[in-house]
């Protein structure tokens, strides 16, 4: 699953921690870290993260993640994440990606889906009995775009706001009746440009939202964080 540079790379992250790591960190960070997982700002310092599950200002309106501020992913994903950043700082120097969801515990994904079950934001969930969904192996990121002052750009739409406007086959309708700007259009082509060009794929309903991979590919190449 992993070739040799990528073991390359997670012992390098482990060295670069004080020793020992287990007596330091948080539960779920340590647990992260025993699954392999790689802290992102460990790998790219220039990626902000601002979990938005760390607190309650999302749409469950609960704080899901307790005893962290790390964002964590399968070094596969990490590593594309790496990729997309470079492009961004490429094409606009300045800017910076800023996660507010990565890596999430299948244990996460339970308290989460038993919040919203039977609720209209259930379809938002994906339902864990049914082998939960990307962020549950690490391959998905929740991911925005601040500028040179550390701002959100316009994107017409908060992360994690659930309805059309965050649709991103909706776009050009939405802007020609001014539900959102042509300029948060193009920060949202621009996020979708780099994202792409890490090797992630977007969500229809999410303009947030970013798999690495299928559903399918990942049950058949990758473990579930089950725990």
């Amino acid at each position: 699953m992993l070739n040799i540079g990528r073991y390359i790379i997670i012992v390098l992250l482990c060295i670069s921690i004080p020793f020992p790591f287990s007596a330091i960190c948080g539960e779920l960070d340590c647990k992260m870290s025993d699954f392999g997982l790689v802290d992102v700002q460990a790998l790219d310092s220039t990626i902000m993260v601002d979990l938005m599950y760390a607190g309650k200002d999302n749409f469950v309106g609960e704080a899901m993640y307790k005893g962290t501020d790390k964002a964590y992913l399968h070094p596969d994903a990490a590593l594309a994440l790496k990729k997309a950043s470079a492009e961004l700082h490429r094409i606009k120097p300045g800017y910076r990606l800023k996660i507010c969801d990565a890596a999430r515990p299948m244990s996460v994904q339970r308290r989460m889906y038993n919040v919203v079950r039977g609720t209209s934001k259930a379809p938002y969930v994906s339902n864990p009995s049914r082998g939960g969904g990307l962020h549950n192996y690490g391959l998905a990121v929740d991911v925005t775009i601040v500028d040179d002052n550390g701002q959100d750009l316009d994107m017409g739409t908060k992360v994690d706001h659930l309805g059309v406007e965050a649709n991103i086959d909706k776009e050009t309708v939405l802007v020609i009746k001014g539900i959102i700007s042509e300029a948060a259009r193009q920060n949202r082509l621009l996020l979708r440009r780099v994202m792409s060009h890490g090797g992630f794929h977007s969500l229809r309903s999410e303009w947030w939202h970013f798999n690495l991979c299928t559903r399918a590919e990942a049950r058949r190449r990758y473990k579930v964080l089950d725990f």
